[in-house]
């Protein structure tokens, strides 16, 4: 596996995402993701993340589970920041009653949240803390000084923030060195490609794509609207629906062609993509099946000619906005 550089730690260049394992894309395997976990460190896919909000902390505590007995083996990130009404399960629970999310970035939320999931993970530190969403009320530099207090204590060795813009960063960055930016990203989706990616390489920080896969769509896994089953978030994103469906599948019919030249998946070609757009790119694709790990993984060593990633990036951006409307004042800010 190559390898990326997150704060002073070397990681496999592409990590793995956790949280479909628990949460959003339907019912949850536990015994098939403690697979897939064994079998990433068997690749060098030793950059995990979760977050306390997948599943309400479901999913921290299966990461504990996989963790136990080799915690020095894994680069742990979580996350904090997003509060959820506690009635509601899932995504679609959320969009389809329309409440039920806030976001609580206060000094007092984070030190709190960062000892319920150092419990929920059976450590005693993680690698990288993210703020999981930016809350309005509280200047960034508040709570990334919070964040540089818990970092002083050893409970947290870097700091991260998720959904940022370059302004944002920025200011952060003036109050403590941040690693890690995880931002969404992906081919369909190059919100950041000229203002955060290009300010991470600036200041020293990774850039962690998340969804790097367009929440699987770039796979060539779906084929209808209605590929989605019970629990299934996508089938509230617009992105996935109608027109919109029909018109992406453009971009997976050319980066299908692409696979076919290298004898490569379209997952690996995306994935490849992703990786090709700087050496501080580090990719978190989600999966909970060992045959999904296996090819992403591979991805790290598909090379792609400058002609053929021309022609992926002139692919634009998918039509549709990358979250339903309720969750679109969630996004980069």
């Amino acid at each position: 596996m190559k390898t990326r550089t997150i704060g002073s730690d070397v990681v496999g260049a592409v990590g793995l995402g956790c949280m479909g394992m628990s949460f959003a894309y339907g019912p949850a395997d536990d015994d098939e993701s403690l697979r897939v976990f064994d079998r990433a460190l068997e690749l060098g896919v030793n950059h995990w993340d979760t977050a306390d909000m997948y599943g309400g902390g479901v999913n921290e505590e299966l990461v504990a589970r996989a963790l136990s007995g080799r915690r020095d083996q894994v680069f742990l990130a979580t996350k904090f920041g997003n509060v959820f009404d506690r009635t509601l399960t899932s995504h679609q629970d959320l969009v389809a009653q329309g409440a039920g999310w806030i976001v609580d970035g206060t000094p007092q939320y984070a030190r709190a949240c960062i000892e319920t999931s150092l419990r929920r993970l059976g450590v005693d530190h993680v690698d990288l803390y993210y703020l999981h969403r930016v809350d309005d009320r509280v200047p960034i530099e508040e709570t990334v000084g919070a964040l540089a207090d818990l970092v002083r204590e050893g409970k947290i060795r870097n700091i991260g923030l998720s959904e940022v813009s370059e302004q944002t960063l920025r200011r952060a960055h003036a109050v403590h060195p941040i690693a890690a930016v995880q931002n969404e990203f992906s081919l369909w989706t190059r919100d950041f490609a000229t203002t955060v990616l290009p300010a991470c390489k600036e200041l020293g920080a990774a850039f962690v794509p998340y969804s790097p896969l367009g929440r699987g769509f770039l796979t060539g896994s779906f084929t209808s609207p209605d590929d989605f089953g019970e629990g299934d978030w996508r089938a509230y994103n617009p992105r996935f629906q109608g027109e919109n469906f029909t018109a992406n599948l453009r971009m997976v019919d050319a980066i299908t062609l692409v696979a076919q030249d290298h004898q490569a998946t379209a997952a690996q070609v995306a994935l490849a993509w992703v990786l090709a757009q700087g050496d501080h790119v580090a990719p978190i694709p989600g999966t909970k099946r060992v045959t999904y790990l296996e090819q992403n993984a591979a991805a790290a060593d598909l090379n792609l000619e400058p002609a053929e990633l021309a022609a992926l990036t002139d692919l634009g951006d998918a039509v549709g906005p990358r979250y339903p409307e309720l969750m679109m004042p969630f996004t980069a800010r």
